[in-house]
């Protein structure tokens, strides 16, 4: 039973409305961390790029990015274009075959991320700070004991 939605009385969620709480988590960690990016000058940066990013790593072909990530070659090319228009990446041939196109991060793609990084664990010490880090370090452990994996997500075909 809830009087309120986001005050249930028996202290359980409805599970259409835990799932738009975690999707506004995510959303206020992903905002808050552009933000602080935006302010380290990289305002043009998408939460797209740091996982396109993440899914380059040292280097990958259109299609090995597009198999990464789980969305069709189409719309990896035009991430790694508007990843390349922020200067984030560079392609180059491959040495070993000229017809292949290698993306590999720049100096500025390594310095992204590295700030994403710090970026997120900042946003999460906020939360840490209003809820307490119990709390914090407790919904990750539930959520890493439902068995979730971060390793693929296609947010295009799913959300499109």
């Amino acid at each position: 039973m809830v009087d309120d939605i986001d005050n249930p009385v028996d202290n359980q969620v409805p599970g259409w409305h835990l799932a738009l709480l975690l999707l506004a988590g995510f959303r206020e960690l992903v905002d808050e961390t552009h933000r602080r990016l935006a302010e380290q000058g990289h305002a043009g940066a998408r939460p797209t790029h740091g996982f396109a990013l993440q899914a380059i790593g040292g280097g990958a072909t259109n299609a090995e990015l597009a198999t990464r990530l789980g969305v069709t070659k189409q719309a990896a090319a035009k991430t790694i274009t508007s990843l390349e228009r922020e200067g984030y990446v560079t392609r180059t041939n491959d040495t070993i075959d000229a017809r292949r196109v290698i993306v590999r991060p720049t100096e500025r793609g390594i310095q992204f991320l590295s700030l994403s990084a710090t970026a997120f664990e900042l946003a999460v010490a906020e939360w840490r700070a209003r809820v307490g880090t119990d709390a914090v370090d407790q919904l990750g452990a539930t959520l890493r004991g439902l068995g979730l994996t971060t390793g693929r997500f296609d947010l295009a075909a799913w959300s499109g």
